[in-house]
């Protein structure tokens, strides 16, 4: 069960952490789907993931302050919306091969799950937060300033950090001479705590994003749009 210390080696020397206690690496790269096959019990990522979503929030914030210190709150928070987020986390993640390494269950390993977006980006909070559990605070932030960094310069412009529904509406009226369109796909969870599924569709652009409203639905599935034209 596990990683191969080669493996455990290699994952590191990307990160540029060394665990002092391989589990904590192990249980960020458990799915629930391999957690829930395992005839052992082994927990999965999700309450890492929680953790580091906090972590690398933090992190990203502080870099951003001291990286543009005279931008006010309302900009900065923006921006930090436009890195921390599915799209760029996955993208962090494919960057070290996260998927790679990856514990998934039967079913999620035949439908691709080291490739989905979603799995990747969970699975690299969860991995911020390893680091935080196993060397502390400073090994987690030097993890996530190392991964942010390159990307941190661009992100002070102003085209990067327009909403994601504004960025996609003047690419599109650009590139593609008409607007996008989104529509509420599904709605689930009780009234009080509702998740809505929007998809935006733009030519043959399709993207679909999930929130607690439909606004934050339609700034996610415009950020998946705006990837999917980028990798074009």
């Amino acid at each position: 069960m596990g990683l191969l210390s080669d493996e455990y080696k290699k994952l590191e020397k990307s990160i540029k952490y060394k665990f002092k206690n391989k589990k904590y690496c192990f249980n960020a790269l458990c799915h629930s789907s391999y957690a829930n096959e395992s005839f052992e019990p082994v927990k999965d990522n999700e309450r890492l993931e929680f953790l580091g979503d906090s972590v690398v929030n933090l992190v990203v914030g502080d870099m951003l302050m001291k990286h543009f210190r005279d931008m006010d709150e309302g900009n900065l928070s923006r921006i930090r919306a436009n890195l921390v987020n599915e799209v760029m986390l996955s993208k962090l993640a494919r960057k070290i091969c996260l998927g790679d390494y990856l514990n998934l269950g039967k079913g999620e390993e035949g439908s691709g799950g080291r490739e989905k977006s979603s799995i990747l980006a969970n699975a690299f909070e969860a991995l911020v937060a390893a680091i935080y559990k196993d060397g502390g605070f400073e090994k987690a932030y030097k993890m996530v300033e190392y991964m942010f960094s390159p990307v941190i310069e661009t992100a002070g412009k102003p085209e990067n950090y327009l909403d994601p529904k504004s960025r996609l509406q003047e690419l599109a009226q650009m590139k593609y001479k008409e607007p996008p369109v989104y529509k509420v796909i599904s709605e689930s969870g009780p009234d009080h705590d509702k998740i809505f599924k929007v998809e935006m569709k733009i030519a043959d652009i399709r993207a679909t994003g999930k929130g607690r409203s439909k606004k934050a639905a339609e700034q996610e599935a415009a950020r998946q749009g705006l990837d999917k034209i980028d990798d074009e």
